[in-house]
Order: structure tokens, then C-alpha cells, then sequence
């Protein structure tokens, strides 16, 4: 185990720079924080490249004798992590292939919030779904904030960004995949038949909803029903009622 005590140490710079896109593009990782995060990493199939200890609580976390761990004092490691009271522990995780696959995915356009995304791709999990597509317009599925929303998830699930997704949408259709849009103007979702697998659950970005081009290659289009007066729901709650709702099957 190494010691670290001066914020000037030039691996703490670069740990610190995780914590914004560009710094993760140019590294090639991120950064997960918390005991939890930590251990989904560790027995995910991303290579963690390094462990970061609170040097006064390292007694309390069983670490693998072949990851290169590194401790130092509290104020140190406070400012590589992002969450105001660091849990003691985090680790530096290389970004790897996350394929792609599956009879039940679900694709993002242009979701925005890294709270929404994050919850999004942690229900697809929890549902049953196979993956999700994301827009390039979409929050940095590597962000600390979406990362913590995941609560793990984004160990398990495939994941992609894709610069055209409506093109891999079409794509999909053509292979015989049927594309729910989740839109206002849809049709009620609870009067839809029964949907075959394979499908694709869109759900568009929180201000403008999904995009004309998805909607144009897209199979079916759906809306959830307000019966109160609130005009929509949130991108995350809606997502995780229609995934529950086309998985119902699987039980």
C-alpha cells in the first residue's frame, strides 16, 4: 500500500480530474465512490486500475492483494471524490466495451439529468431489461452523479452511446424489433396489445421529448394516462412504470 499525503501529488491531480468528461475521455476512466460502488466494481468485468483509502479508516474494508491501493489522509481524498462526506473508500475504474444485446432494451433520447439516467438504467436492471442506448445528447453515463443514481446497475447492464440513434433504430426495426416512442400525442399505452419481443422502450429528454427523427422510425407510440392535472411525468418515473409494465410476463 502506498501513502499519499500532499494534494500536489500529481496522481491526485489526475484522480481529480475524473470528476469532469473531459479529464475521464482523456484518462480513459472514472471514478465510483462508497463501499457498495467499490465492491459492484470490483466484481464487475471492469478492470479496476487503483483503490483510494481514507488512511484512518483502511482497517475497515477487505482489500484484493492485486489491485494497487493507495491511502491518505481524509482532506486528500475529499478532494478526488465528489459527494461532500467521502465514505473512506473509492476506486479508479478503467472504462470498458459494455455490449450491447438482448431481447429488451431500452434507449434514451436526449435525457439530460444525470439523476433520471442514472435511475433509469438502475429500474432496466431491476425490471428484467437486457441494455440501454443512449443518445450522445444524454448526460455522461460515466458522471459521478449518474454513476451514484445507478447505485451499481451500470456494472451489469449493457450500455452504449450512439452518435445516430434513430439510424440504429431503424436498424433494429428492419431486424424485426418493434420501437415504443413515449410521447404526449401517443396512443394510451394501458390499450396496447401485448408487444413481442424484441422491443426498444424510448424515452425522450425532459424538456422536449422524444426527437421527430425517432419518432419517424418508431413502431408504435405510446402515452402513459394523466388523469390528474399534472401533463406529464417525470423521465425516470414514467420509464420505470412502462418497464415493469412490458415485463410483466417474465414472472
Amino acid at each position: 500500500m502506498e501513502h499519499i499525503t500532499s494534494l500536489k501529488n500529481p496522481k491526485v491531480a489526475a484522480w481529480k480530474s475524473l470528476k469532469d468528461r473531459k479529464g475521464r475521455k482523456e484518462l480513459g476512466c472514472f471514478l465510483v465512490e462508497g463501499r457498495k460502488m467499490t465492491e459492484e466494481a470490483l466484481a464487475s468485468a471492469f478492470p479496476v486500475e487503483a483503490l483510494l483509502l481514507d488512511q484512518d479508516r483502511a482497517g475497515e474494508f477487505t482489500l484484493p492483494g492485486h489491485v494497487p491501493t493507495y491511502a491518505m489522509p481524509a482532506h486528500v481524498l475529499a478532494t478526488v471524490c465528489d459527494t461532500k462526506t467521502p465514505q473512506g473508500i473509492a476506486a479508479i475504474v478503467k472504462m470498458a466495451e459494455m455490449p450491447l444485446r438482448g431481447l429488451r432494451l431500452v434507449a434514451l433520447d436526449g435525457v439530460q439529468d444525470p439523476g433520471n439516467v442514472g435511475t433509469i438504467i438502475r429500474t432496466a436492471d431491476a425490471a428484467g431489461f437486457d441494455g440501454v442506448l443512449l443518445s450522445a445528447q444524454c448526460a455522461d453515463v460515466f458522471s459521478p452523479k449518474v454513476l451514484r443514481a445507478t447505485m451499481g446497475s451500470v456494472f451489469r447492464m449493457g450500455i452504449r452511446v450512439t452518435e445516430d440513434l434513430a439510424g440504429e433504430l431503424h436498424q433494429l426495426v428492419q431486424s424485426g424489433a418493434s420501437v415504443l416512442s413515449s410521447q404526449l400525442d401517443g396512443q394510451p399505452f394501458y390499450q396496447m396489445g401485448a408487444v413481442a419481443t424484441p422491443f426498444v422502450l424510448v424515452i425522450g429528454s425532459e424538456g422536449n421529448g422524444v426527437t421527430d427523427a425517432v419518432k419517424a422510425v418508431s413502431t408504435h407510440q405510446v402515452k402513459l394516462p394523466m388523469r390528474g392535472g399534472a401533463e406529464s411525468l417525470n423521465a425516470a418515473v414514467a420509464a420505470g412504470i412502462m418497464m415493469y409494465e412490458l415485463t410483466r410476463g417474465m414472472d
